[in-house]
């Protein structure tokens, strides 16, 4: 239904969509019933009767029944989101493809080796890898998948597993001897049988680079133009306007670029934030002031779908694979520490490079060791180059503790909280890497708020999957699949939850000026839902509904059904 404006002039309209709710996150005008739209823009908020004055106003009724948000912003993403789905699915969840395809869990390593044998089989090519994903095998009883299993699949064609963490591979026997991996690597991260020889399982980046030819630009790392567009696909049925690919190996290349200019235009369903790898995957680079200063133009040429101009460095690995960096008591178990992917040297070299540039950095903060060398570094370069407003980030931050946070604050810095792993690995945390008291700990979100540090939530998708309204549940309930609650002094309210994916996400990209709530002047970005996430329990809140999105005035549908 379309009413005759009261105003009629040759102005661009205003577009009034009613809805059963909108809810801004403005506290000057926290719920309106109705949002006006003029081109790429809010114009305002309240009823449709005070809209209707402004000039060349019309209603736009399509959105009558639904709740309307600001549109999601995810924080910590990868484009490898769309990637990954080239490979066969083997991870223990079960999960939605871009597509809409939901894909059923595997429950143990033979459900795994079956899977693979089934899509194996589908294989034409004798000498394509086979390429699968989202293993984890701390799910499996301390029973790990190695060549021994994947050999069950095929002795001839090489195998390439990413795990769920996207930092450790399995490959089987062909693989490993296609890629020359054998007892004289003698690189750390190979693990080895009882016999001394390589078992398949490649544990962070310089093992896993030994046979990353296998890879063909299917890990998370990698993305093409199909993989962008899933990515953008995923963020509609999310309701999430605004993602990053945190982590790209593109942009130092032109044609690397061009990947991301050809994909992501005017018309890309989402507004995509490109972080260059700057540290923590392969060599550091020798021409880090060099690589700056192409981030430097890099940023400005960003139109507002597609900004690049800043870097990310990553410090250890993962607390379920015991390859996050961690301080006394160390692991439940008494495992050994976990391993540095850049040294301590190389870091600050890389951090201080990319600060002095004026850049925004991201650090990969696993462990709280990781979060200190973090601290410490952060100290340091301020010190050397003052900066104001810098806000960079502790991304993950899954171990941080209450000194770090009132550090954190202290020195500006914000903290991205890998909500997800509560339910994701909580179980696996407090009995197995963490143990019942330090897992208590894990992810604290209102550790980090009372001590006045700004936060937002994530999933680091594909690792977990991309749902902001999943991610808020989890750090408002924080619950474990087996249903216990993991740490219940680190809940966070649902409102708190909520503006930690909107605002919170936009203050750590430095975009809080422009998406991130509904207020005028801002972009028309907006999350379609069925219901409001402020008037469902809790536990509920990441089952809602997602009909599409709003991005600048255009208007995206979800393709994921009900099933």
């Amino acid at each position: 239904m379309t009413q005759t404006p009261r105003n009629q002039t040759s102005a661009e309209p205003t577009i009034i969509y009613p809805a059963r709710l909108v809810r801004t996150m403005d506290p000057t005008c926290p719920t309106a019933p109705a949002v006006a739209v003029r081109g790429d823009r809010f114009r305002a908020v309240g009823t449709v009767e005070e809209l209707l004055t402004y000039p060349n106003a019309v209603v736009d009724d399509r959105y009558a029944d639904a709740v309307l948000l600001p549109g999601f912003v995810e924080a910590h993403s990868h484009a490898g989101t769309g990637n990954v789905w080239k490979g066969t699915y083997i991870g223990y969840v079960d999960r939605t493809d871009p597509d809409g395809v939901h894909w059923p869990g595997c429950r143990s390593v033979d459900e795994v080796v079956t899977r693979l044998q089934a899509e194996e089989a589908k294989i034409e090519d004798p000498d394509q890898t086979m390429i699968a994903w989202g293993l984890d095998p701390i799910f499996f009883d301390g029973q790990p998948l190695t060549a021994v299993d994947l050999d069950k699949v095929s002795t001839t064609r090489p195998i390439y597993i990413n795990q769920a963490s996207g930092h450790a591979a399995t490959v089987n026997t062909a693989a490993m001897r296609k890629c020359g991996v054998d007892q004289s690597a003698g690189v750390e991260g190979v693990t080895l049988d009882a016999d001394g020889r390589p078992n398949g399982e490649l544990h962070e980046f310089v093992a896993m680079g030994l046979v990353q030819e296998l890879a063909k630009n299917s890990d998370l790392l990698s993305a093409d133009a199909e993989a962008l567009r899933k990515f953008g696909q995923n963020a509609v049925n999310t309701g999430t306007t605004t993602v990053t690919d945190l982590g790209s190996r593109l942009l130092m290349s032109d044609e690397g670029v061009d990947t991301y200019r050809g994909a992501v235009g005017e018309d890309f369903p989402a507004r995509m934030h490109v972080f260059h790898f700057g540290a923590g995957v392969g060599p550091v680079s020798s021409g880090l002031e060099a690589d700056a200063q192409r981030l430097i133009e890099l940023r400005d040429s960003s139109h507002d779908r597609l900004r690049f101009g800043y870097a990310k460095l990553m410090l250890d690995g993962t607390l379920q694979g015991f390859t996050a960096r961690v301080r006394e008591p160390g692991y439940y178990g008494d495992q050994p520490n976990g391993q540095w992917n850049v040294s301590p040297e190389e870091f600050h070299r890389a951090f201080e490079a990319f600060h002095k540039a004026g850049l925004l950095i991201h650090v990969h903060c696993n462990g709280d060791q990781s979060t200190q060398l973090f601290l410490d570094t952060l100290e340091r370069v301020l010190i050397d180059h003052p900066r104001p407003d810098h806000r960079h980030t502790c991304t993950h931050s899954q171990m941080s503790t209450p000194a770090q946070y009132r550090r954190l604050a202290a020195l500006g810095a914000c903290a991205n909280v890998f909500a997800n792993h509560i339910w994701q690995w909580g179980d696996q945390h407090l009995d197995l890497t963490m143990g019942p008291d330090r897992a208590r700990r894990n992810n604290a979100a209102a550790t980090a708020l009372r001590h006045g540090v700004p936060i937002s939530l994530h999933s680091d998708s594909p690792v977990t999957p991309l749902g902001p309204l999943a991610t808020a549940k989890h750090a408002t309930t924080r619950l474990t699949q087996s249903g216990r609650v993991m740490g219940e002094t680190e809940r966070i309210s649902a409102e708190t939850a909520l503006e930690a994916i909107t605002l919170g996400g936009a203050y750590m990209l430095k975009q809080d000026d422009l998406v991130g709530s509904i207020e005028p002047g801002k972009f028309a970005d907006l999350a379609v839902l069925a219901e409001d996430p402020l008037d469902v329990a809790p536990e509920a809140m990441g089952d809602i509904r997602v009909h599409g999105t709003v991005v600048g005035g255009q208007h995206y549908a979800s393709n994921v059904q009900d099933r």
